[in-house]
């Protein structure tokens, strides 16, 4: 038998199902929530509007951030072609890291306040996008030391003063919706662990949704891609809700990003789990089916809007040590159709690997709402079962996840990137310190004991 930790919930008024019970107090908790996006255009052909939008904005220095695979696609003439007729001044960085460190932040944020940069257009995935928010934020406040904004415990975890400069971002991955998120990831490298900035005002003003971009990403990228909006929406729509989050902010201004679950965000997320249920497979699978990869990329932005308002929580939180530790000798893990110059576990690939086990053990706070994420998902649900019965809602919710890990032939445990029960001390305490995610999980509080068994569990399905 499996050893799974779980704890049974109240009622729920709001989203009608069992709640984790909390120590917080009822005037500590807070009591509303607020819906933000970055504008979304979506459309084939949308990304030849670009430089209209930057000479609308008056915009006399911009800096357009890529990658070097990116400069070699068709995607990145457009984007040049549009500016050129705009008559948009423009440079190119094009030095982002695949999963970025403090390092490649700080070459990024030196190039930004080198070039007195007035605004910036990123065209690229989830790296480039949140690279060109790192190095907007930080020129925008030339004066603030990296950490000042990072999030606590790593970083100061001060809030951002006020507004950026303008970001337009253009996504090429159908994964991380960072399009639409005022949040910022990287790998800080002293503490082997990734951590990140998040703010409302570091979020892009619009995200140009195209997926004559994204058509071409290979099939281990559309995978991992695929794999993290999964888990976007499926952590957040299971997240705990917000009105059983603490603490409650003093002021509105200190309310996070990451707020809980809420009406609002579960509609995105219940729309881009559907989605996923009908084209992730598809879109992998078959490389020519264009409908199937723009509703991914229409998923990923749904879920991206989802969660940057609600958050996510252990997949996202249990990832980051999976992919810090990733440099020890025995594990060094590699996927395909990445850059393999260096180890890497690609985003999706280190979220996706812990979830069967994640969602097993926080079913029983909402079995309901993990049942309906599968069925969502896919999953055939007996019109005779019942959906309140934490027991079937972990069997099922832990099988439909490991199909879809089967079926798009991903590894199937932490033992297959190459980790070991011994490393398990490690990747707790990796994850100890993610405050900002785990402390949206349902199942609270998230404790050493309780992160060890899932890892445990995730060893080998």
């Amino acid at each position: 038998m499996r050893n799974v930790q779980a704890v049974q919930g109240t009622r729920c008024p709001c989203h009608g199902s069992g709640l984790p019970a909390t120590s917080s107090t009822e005037d500590d908790v807070d009591y509303a929530f607020e819906m933000a996006s970055s504008t979304v255009r979506f459309g084939r052909g949308v990304t030849a509007e670009v430089g209209q939008d930057m000479e609308s904005l008056g915009v006399q220095r911009l800096a357009l951030f890529t990658d070097s695979n990116i400069q070699k696609l068709r995607s990145f003439e457009v984007v040049c072609d549009s500016l050129a007729r705009a008559g948009v001044p423009f440079e190119v960085y094009d030095r982002v890291s695949v999963e970025p460190t403090d390092k490649s932040f700080m070459d990024a944020i030196e190039f930004a306040k080198s070039r007195e940069i007035d605004s910036f257009l990123a065209l690229g995935g989830g790296s480039v996008m949140d690279t060109a928010k790192a190095a907007n934020l930080y020129a925008s406040y030339p004066d603030a030391d990296l950490l000042d904004f990072v999030n606590a415990p790593v970083g100061k975890g001060l809030p951002v003063p006020g507004p950026v400069m303008p970001l337009i971002c253009i996504p090429t991955t159908a994964g991380t919706g960072s399009e639409t998120t005022g949040v910022a990831i990287f790998d800080y490298e002293p503490l082997q662990a990734k951590t990140g900035i998040g703010s409302r005002w570091i979020r892009p003003m619009l995200g140009i949704i195209d997926v004559n971009n994204s058509a071409t990403m290979p099939v281990g990228v559309a995978t991992a891609s695929g794999f993290d909006v999964l888990c976007h929406a499926l952590e957040s729509y299971t997240a705990i809700p917000y009105n059983k989050r603490s603490p409650r902010p003093k002021s509105p201004v200190l309310r996070p990003a990451y707020q809980g679950a809420n009406p609002m965000s579960d509609i995105w997320c219940m729309k881009a789990l559907q989605s996923l249920g009908k084209h992730f497979k598809r879109s992998v699978q078959d490389q020519d089916d264009l409908d199937a990869k723009e509703a991914m990329l229409l998923a990923s932005t749904m879920a991206g809007v989802g969660f940057g308002n609600a958050g996510v929580h252990l997949a996202h939180g249990m990832s980051y040590s999976i992919s810090g530790l990733n440099k020890r000798s025995h594990v060094r893990f590699q996927y395909r159709d990445y850059d393999t110059s260096k180890p890497l576990v690609p985003h999706g690939i280190s979220v996706c690997v812990t979830a069967p086990a994640i969602f097993e053990t926080t079913s029983a706070t909402n079995p309901r709402r993990h049942i309906d994420a599968a069925e969502a998902l896919g999953a055939s649900i007996p019109d005779t079962m019942d959906r309140d019965d934490a027991e079937n809602a972990a069997g099922i919710i832990r099988d439909t996840l490991l199909k879809y890990m089967q079926d798009l032939n991903v590894p199937m445990g932490l033992s297959e990137i190459g980790y070991r029960p011994e490393d398990i001390p490690d990747l707790v305490e990796g994850t100890l310190p993610q405050h900002r995610v785990t402390k949206l999980a349902p199942n609270q509080p998230i404790e050493a004991g309780i992160l060890t068994t899932i890892f445990e569990n995730s060893m080998r399905y």
